[in-house]
């Protein structure tokens, strides 16, 4: 996959810029995504799975652990399968970033905030391609360990479940975290009737007390 124009407006927003950025924050997005789009080739894996509801948690046929939490059993709630999707921007990315780090700090946040801005375009695309292959008229948004009372721990087995490693080069670390660190996983409900989209964004995010853009009276999907 290649990415394609990298919305400058979001990347702007992470770098924590208020309104209009000023000429001299254009140029360096401008130059940011210039080389993020030559340099950086997306990968992305997923598997369609039975879910099942049990007292412990909601099941996925294709992973050992349940999926724990209020929040992903509203989420699911009427959905028979899912999509599991792993998406990344591969290492190169984060060599971009900290290639950048050691000369200018500033252009490494730009690089950063368009590799924020960029895994996020390719999970819509991946979405976008998965189920025009596979029509799935009914289904929920993506929701990812961490978000509201998921545990992040499920990492693991996730990217176990998918065979992630060895088909996209992505891994998990003791603490959870995804390497290469612009990636993403995600869990996207499928039902054969209409279902209630559950709640998304800073509704169901755990960062939700302590996040910057709330304290300035924004979100991170507006």
């Amino acid at each position: 996959m290649e990415l394609s124009r990298i919305s400058k407006e979001e990347a702007a927003r992470y770098m924590g810029v208020r309104g209009e950025p000023d000429e001299a924050v254009k140029e360096l997005l401008d130059r940011a995504e210039r080389l993020v789009r030559e340099k950086v080739r997306p990968k992305y894996v997923y598997l369609e799975t039975d879910i099942t509801f049990a007292e412990d948690g909601v099941h996925l046929g294709a992973m050992s652990e349940p999926l724990t939490g209020e929040d992903i059993r509203r989420h699911l709630k009427g959905c028979t399968k899912a999509v599991m999707l792993a998406a990344t921007l591969s290492q190169e990315a984060d060599k971009l970033i900290r290639q950048a780090a050691v000369t200018n700090m500033a252009e490494s946040l730009a690089i950063d905030c368009i590799c924020s801005a960029a895994i996020e375009q390719v999970c819509d695309r991946a979405e976008e391609e998965i189920f025009s292959e596979h029509p799935a008229p009914y289904r929920t948004w993506r929701f990812s360990a961490g978000y509201g009372d998921l545990p992040i721990t499920l990492q693991k087995d996730f990217l176990l479940a998918l065979n992630a490693q060895r088909r996209i080069g992505l891994t998990v670390t003791e603490s959870s975290l995804l390497i290469p660190s612009k990636s993403v996983t995600a869990i996207i409900g499928i039902s054969d009737s209409p279902i209630k989209r559950g709640g998304r964004g800073c509704a169901v995010c755990s960062m939700n007390e302590s996040c910057e853009f709330r304290r300035t009276g924004r979100s991170c999907s507006q």
